[in-house]
């Protein structure tokens, strides 16, 4: 399973993945689901992934492919798209060609059809910081005023924390905190999303990646910062009337 959450705030962009994945119990791997493009001070682009692993990484691939291509073109390459909602665009159409041909390949197969999803962020110059949600057919949303994060994969158990936590006017440092929060939640109540969690910031206007970290399972900060979120919840319902 997979949990990432992504955070579209006046002060720029907050993107959290876990990396375990599963097919049963008795295989377990790390595969990374945040990507991240950059160009420093011309464009960042950051893309976390769930579902179908097969057709995740090909989408990466392909991605990279055209990056890479000299003949490229700013319809093709995410490098070279004039505006993020062309990048969004350009993944969506990657996405859902990938999704088609893997899915043809295993309904001839009578295998249960593959789905994925991508959460995609960044900012180029001249343009906002934008947000997206691409779903496997191609088609995406935009992260707004009233809705400034989307989720992707076991979402459930952290979504509370958002809804009640994540604003516009957030701070990154903020939005760090809440996301970890959220991811911590979904742990405890999900076995299938877990360590190492890959968390990136962008700052609006920077054009390039604030921070970028892979926390470990075991690390001092985050574990200290789990703890005092379990207590602050016991302490909370303890003294709650009733």
């Amino acid at each position: 399973m997979t949990y990432c959450v992504g955070l579209l705030l006046d002060a720029g962009l907050v993107m959290l993945s876990d990396t375990r994945t599963n097919a049963g119990l008795d295989h377990i791997s790390i595969y990374r689901k945040m990507f991240v493009f950059e160009n420093p001070g011309d464009r960042v682009i950051a893309i976390m992934t769930a579902g179908s692993l097969s057709i995740t990484q090909t989408v990466i691939a392909k991605l990279q492919h055209e990056i890479d291509n000299p003949d490229a073109t700013p319809a093709s390459s995410i490098m070279l798209a004039e505006t993020m909602l062309d990048v969004a665009e350009i993944i969506g159409q990657t996405l859902s060609d990938v999704s088609v041909s893997i899915g043809e390949k295993m309904a001839r197969m009578e295998s249960r059809q593959p789905h994925a999803s991508m959460i995609v962020g960044g900012q180029r110059r001249g343009g906002e910081a934008r947000l997206f949600l691409v779903y496997s057919e191609g088609n995406f949303i935009e992260a707004t005023e009233d809705t400034p994060y989307f989720q992707i994969g076991e979402h459930k158990y952290g979504k509370p924390i958002l809804d009640r936590v994540v604003h516009l006017n957030t701070s990154i440092e903020e939005g760090r905190k809440v996301v970890l929060l959220s991811m911590d939640s979904t742990m405890r109540s999900n076995l299938s999303v877990g360590m190492p969690l890959d968390l990136l910031t962008v700052r609006r206007d920077a054009y390039r990646v604030a921070s970028r970290e892979r926390i470990e399972p075991g690390d001092p900060t985050f574990s200290a910062m789990s703890d005092a979120w379990s207590r602050a919840l016991r302490d909370a319902f303890h003294d709650m009337p009733g």
